[in-house]
């Protein structure tokens, strides 16, 4: 039976025809052949509903599908409002399920961390990975089949056709002669033809062979690259994960000892450990006196904000809107004190929990509180609660039994009756803000000569000539750069105060006295104390080169990167010559080539 298309028919405007679907259309005929009636299926996908329309021609159906469509049109807008009004209630509720969550998260923060084993796993933090080349990705190029050589093909052989007229003539003899020698004639010209085949053949054979050599040269060439790049890679893997792990065994036994750096070290892991809820955000600054063996702890508390949680909400399909209804501001105040408070226990207790070997016998605890004034519009850091925790007395507290502040009262704490007031008071002991990595410089400039191979120099010697360097090199903008104490944990060798207003700032500079090229992992790390500093810029400085991942990485990121060659053209500026020979400094270094 003939069909008529749906779209030779029937046709939809406007957003519908996202939603209904018209289908083949039918027709019934007369014994004239003569159209009687046609047929259409149209459905709605957003609402699973299907109806067959009909009538005697198109302009009849375009009326009663656009009936339709105004009828589905008005379903389809009451299933949407009734969506969204329920959609609305669903993330209403989800709403006030996730504050009646986060103020039982708040009310358990010191109890969260009670069963918690807060001592530093060691072993966690070394690395035990083994690092394996990775597998050239390309296959070896593969010999193609060799393909048949080209038969010889003689012409079929056939007797001679000599009439009986030309028997009687005595002409056969003479006809089977040329016969013959047509024949021999063809067979040669195949022969040659075959010749001039076997030769192409054999050409394009050699041809073939050569270029296959080719690839096959080029393939184990770029093959051996990459195997020694890979082998060169996993050195430089190996050598930085045997320095992290040596990094770490002599944290762990600076720490066993009480060595106050390390003190310091593992309890910024301790705290960095803690597992917080998501919403809350904070930092601290340590510091520590090896001769009365206090830990001074500078806390970032919260804003009060941070309990400005919503009792109900509830969704208004009038505007689709959301509208919470807060909890008082009663409730407000208690629980930001509750919060404040059990912070500088759960602080207090995951440090002293950590302290196996006892380095520590007292905690200060700074809560400090970072405000904009109203009046001013600057910011400013407020210390809102203080107090000396004694190991001996802390650890005989059951803190799963006390009230967060009157415990803090006990140990003779200081705060303002409503901490969410953020009245300032004055700390038991106020935290020393000056940084004690800083030594003095040594001058190192002027034993360096022409003579002197920059990349064999003692390292300790190297960080302060790049002081030193770098101290020149700002000093014509009234810049000043400090050296730091020397360490093996891969942090600052040394900090650039530059006042230029718009480039200037705290500059992060590290040094890294190398005779092999330098990997991303140490662009990463300075990266990484660019942002725990809080400095403007990071400066690597190298005697070797960095690797195309290195480079890569410091792109797009507020780092320099200074190899050897700017090095000495650094140096040469401010009137130090110098030479750099990687391969001399390996040997007098004992490096393995």
């Amino acid at each position: 039976m003939p069909t008529i298309t749906s779209s030779s028919s029937v046709y939809i405007e406007g957003e519908l025809a996202k939603h209904v679907q018209v289908g083949e259309a039918r027709a019934t005929y007369n014994r004239y052949g003569e159209v009687t009636r046609i047929y259409i299926p149209v459905s709605h996908c957003a609402l699973a509903l299907f109806k067959e329309i009909s009538g005697p021609d198109r302009y009849t159906l375009q009326e009663k599908l656009n009936e339709l469509l105004v009828s589905w049109g008005k379903k389809h807008a009451a299933a949407l409002a009734k969506a969204e009004r329920e959609a609305g209630n669903d993330l209403a509720l989800e709403n006030t399920i996730e504050a009646e969550r986060k103020i039982s998260e708040l009310e358990g923060l010191l109890k969260q961390t009670l069963d918690v084993d807060d001592k530093v796993r060691w072993d966690k933090l070394r690395t035990n990975k083994f690092h394996q080349p990775l597998e050239f990705d390309r296959s070896q190029p593969h010999e193609l089949s060799k393909p048949q050589a080209p038969h010889l093909r003689l012409p079929a052989a056939s007797p001679p056709r000599v009439s009986l007229m030309q028997k009687l003539m005595g002409k056969a003899r003479a006809i089977e002669e040329k016969h013959r020698a047509d024949y021999e004639a063809e067979c040669s010209r195949a022969r040659a033809e075959h010749a001039k085949r076997i030769e192409e053949y054999e050409a394009n054979l050699k041809k073939r062979d050569e270029e296959h050599a080719v690839r096959l040269e080029a393939w184990r060439r770029d093959k051996d690259k990459w195997d020694k790049d890979q082998a060169r890679l996993v050195e430089e893997l190996d050598r930085e994960l045997k320095e992290h792990n040596a990094a770490i065994d002599q944290l762990e036994a600076d720490w066993a000892t009480g060595a106050p750096s390390a003190v310091i070290e593992h309890a910024s892991l301790v705290l960095d450990a803690s597992n917080y809820p998501d919403w809350f955000q904070s930092s601290y600054r340590l510091d520590f006196t090896s001769e009365d063996r206090l830990l001074k702890v500078e806390f970032m508390l919260p804003e009060p904000t941070v309990v400005e949680i919503a009792k109900t909400t509830r969704f208004i399909p009038a505007t689709g809107e959301l509208k919470s209804t807060l909890i008082s501001k009663a409730e407000q105040k208690r629980l930001y004190d509750s919060l404040c408070y059990q912070v500088a226990l759960r602080t207090v207790h995951e440090l002293f929990e950590a302290d196996t070997p006892n380095n520590i016998s007292a905690i200060l605890f700074n809560g400090v509180v970072r405000h904009t004034d109203p009046a001013t519009g600057r910011e400013e850091d407020l210390t809102i609660l203080s107090a000396v925790f004694e190991r001996e007395k802390f650890l005989e507290v059951n803190l799963a039994a006390v009230d967060p502040k009157a415990c803090f009262k006990a140990f003779k704490g200081v705060s303002a009756a409503s901490l969410s007031g953020l009245a300032a008071i004055a700390p038991v002991i106020q935290f020393d803000t000056s940084d004690k990595r800083f030594i003095d410089g040594r001058e190192i400039a002027v034993g360096v000569n022409e003579g002197v191979n920059v990349a064999a120099m003692n390292w300790d010697d190297f960080e302060h000539l790049v002081r030193e360097i770098f101290e020149k090199e700002f000093a014509s903008r009234g810049g000043e750069v400090k050296v730091t104490q020397s360490s093996s944990d891969g942090g600052v060798d040394a900090v650039a105060f530059d006042p230029d207003p718009i480039t200037g700032g705290k500059i992060v500079i590290q040094a890294k006295r190398y005779t092999k090229t330098v990997g991303v992992s140490a662009v990463r790390d300075l990266y990484g104390t660019v942002m725990n500093e809080g400095a403007s810029k990071g400066i690597l400085v190298t005697t070797a080169d960095y690797g195309p991942d290195a480079y890569k990485f410091a792109a797009d990121k507020p780092i320099t990167l200074l190899n050897g060659s700017n090095l000495l053209h650094l140096l040469s500026k401010h009137g130090i010559n110098a030479q750099i020979d990687l391969k001399a400094a390996r040997q007098e270094l004992g490096y393995t080539a």
